[in-house]
């Protein structure tokens, strides 16, 4: 007979929480020690690589006879091993950062990224976000680190929000944002934009980053019985703040600050709790002055960030030259 009772219920949710926590620990644990001993087989490598290449071919088949069943000792896995143990020669930085993360994260951190810093970066987002090792190729492939941890970026945060949210808010914000799932056209409008990104809103998210939940777009909000509609409105869970997001298929003029700062105090007077902190604004453009962007946020009272994005073509346009029209296609089928 099950029991129905709320303290029975809280316990149960007690107990499964401790359950998860350690399954948790465990993994990690486990994973941890798995990263120290391809460490240790990697310095022992390097230690003899004098030996040369046939050294790891030997290793590799004699521990594939001693461990038939283990995996992970390929000539290929054992190299890695060498290059891992080589490019963190510091076995503290290994045993804390490293080896909080999947050994195949490892590896393409590796393989993607060459400077310390940089690596180190993304090791701590994968820790930070749980991606998983596609997420984490697209997220070096498309420049992150670039994008968001060292990119100049354009907003009146500091001035306009307290200390730990302004701070987190800009390690949020990126520049420029990659909308690289939205199929080109020419001549593109803001609302075809719009409605490609709310189609495929998983890629839409992923590229904002952690924390968001889209609440619409073109949400509608009536001020003194006027009806606006905002392009994106989503909730940061992390921020605890409202998300307005206004695009722009042009240059950005100063009179978009002002437009965004109006509707940022819409929804702070309409749809704000008091348990939420001050929306914050994101206007991404097609590109920007920096000076003139920065001048426009002087004075306004809400927190606004100005961004780009980039919509890549499917094809770069040096090949996209070279190729035949579909004209042309069509007229050499016809002879």
């Amino acid at each position: 007979m099950l029991i129905n009772d709320d303290k029975y219920i809280r316990i149960i949710e007690s107990i499964k929480k401790e359950i998860s926590n350690a399954q948790y620990k465990a993994t990690l644990s486990v994973n941890r020690e798995l990263i120290m001993l391809y460490h240790t087989i990697g310095s022992i490598i390097n230690q003899n690589k004098s030996w040369g290449n046939k050294f790891i071919e030997n290793l590799a088949n004699d521990i594939k006879l001693e461990y038939p069943n283990s995996k992970g000792y390929s000539v290929r896995n054992l190299k890695y091993m060498a290059k891992f143990a080589a490019e963190y020669p510091d076995i503290e930085f290994v045993q804390t950062v490293s080896a909080q993360i999947p050994w195949s994260h490892n590896c393409a951190i590796m393989d993607k990224v060459k400077d310390f810093e940089s690596r180190k970066w993304y090791i701590n987002k994968v820790i930070e976000n749980g991606w998983s090792h596609s997420v984490l190729i697209h997220q070096i492939e498309s420049g992150l680190y670039e994008r968001q941890a060292i990119a100049e970026k354009i907003s009146n945060f500091e001035n306009r929000l307290p200390a730990p949210q302004s701070e987190l808010a800009l390690q949020t914000m990126k520049d420029p944002y990659i909308f690289d799932f939205v199929p080109f056209k020419e001549d593109m409008l803001e609302r075809d934009i719009e409605q490609a990104l709310v189609k495929d809103i998983t890629s839409l998210l992923l590229e904002l980053g952690t924390g968001f939940a889209f609440l619409g777009n073109q949400y509608h909000i009536n001020v003194g019985g006027d009806d606006f509609y905002i392009d994106l409105l989503f909730y940061n869970i992390n921020l605890r703040s409202y998300i307005v997001i206004e695009l722009k298929t042009g240059d950005f003029r100063p009179e978009y600050a002002g437009q965004l700062n109006f509707y940022l105090s819409a929804v702070d007077g309409i749809l704000k709790k008091d348990t939420d902190n001050p929306s914050i604004g994101l206007l991404l453009c097609k590109s920007k002055n920096n000076l003139v962007a920065e001048y426009s946020l002087k004075d306004m009272s809400k927190p606004i960030g100005i961004s780009e994005y980039k919509i890549t073509k499917s094809l770069p346009e040096e090949f996209e030259k070279q190729l035949p029209s579909v004209d042309d296609i069509q007229k050499r089928i016809k002879k």
